[in-house]
């Protein structure tokens, strides 16, 4: 029945429109133009933003991001959506059972986490992570840990996974779209293929 859900969820993807968002979510799997284009496509969740947090470095940025995760900021219509919803497709969008960073992307930086300010969205998120330790038969190692500020990262990486600017080069191309340069990065930083990997029919993102 979760799996079901789930996928009813994630999948009313597309097309929704902006919304003046009653709640938020911050998050932490990995590289956050993934988590961004994940998420923006489900029913309920407006603008998410890039960024970073979990640490006490001042003002970090791409590149010099000190001791801060990539995380985003998934803005949201409970009216439509829950917190146990958005951590239940969360938990299912990441490897949950690696410490040490998120499929090619290692260290601090890709680690993940759950972001909670008040009791009753640990508990959302808390019980979101038992249900994924009873369907895996494994440790979480994903934490729920308190919000700290957020930084938004610079606009260079807001929608990476859907501009057509060019960039004059990277590891994926020379003068492509950054949404081609994603794609590129997506598949082979094996996000998608570890996901399926880990949770199977239940990954609502990985294509």
């Amino acid at each position: 029945m979760l799996k079901t859900t789930l996928l009813t969820t994630a999948l009313a993807l597309s097309a929704w429109p902006a919304l003046a968002a009653q709640q938020t979510a911050y998050l932490s799997g990995g590289c956050f133009w993934c988590v961004e284009a994940d998420f923006e496509g489900v029913e309920g969740v407006g603008d998410v933003i890039s960024g970073f947090m979990g640490g006490t470095t001042p003002n970090p940025s791409y590149g010099d991001s000190g001791d801060h995760i990539e995380a985003a900021k998934v803005p949201f219509d409970d009216e439509v959506i829950s917190y146990r919803e958005i951590y239940d497709l969360f938990l299912r969008s990441i490897d949950p059972l690696d410490a040490g960073g998120q499929f090619c992307d290692r260290g601090l930086e890709y680690t993940t986490a759950i972001y909670t300010e008040t009791p009753e969205q640990r508990q959302a998120a808390e019980q979101a992570v038992a249900e994924a330790e009873r369907a895996l038969g494994r440790d979480i190692v994903t934490p729920v840990r308190d919000t700290t500020e957020f930084y938004p990262v610079g606009e260079y990486h807001q929608d990476y996974y859907k501009s057509e600017d060019r960039i004059a080069f990277s590891s994926v191309g020379i003068g492509v779209p950054k949404s081609v340069a994603y794609k590129r990065y997506r598949e082979g930083c094996g996000r998608d293929r570890r996901v399926r990997e880990v949770w199977g029919d239940a990954a609502p993102f990985a294509k």
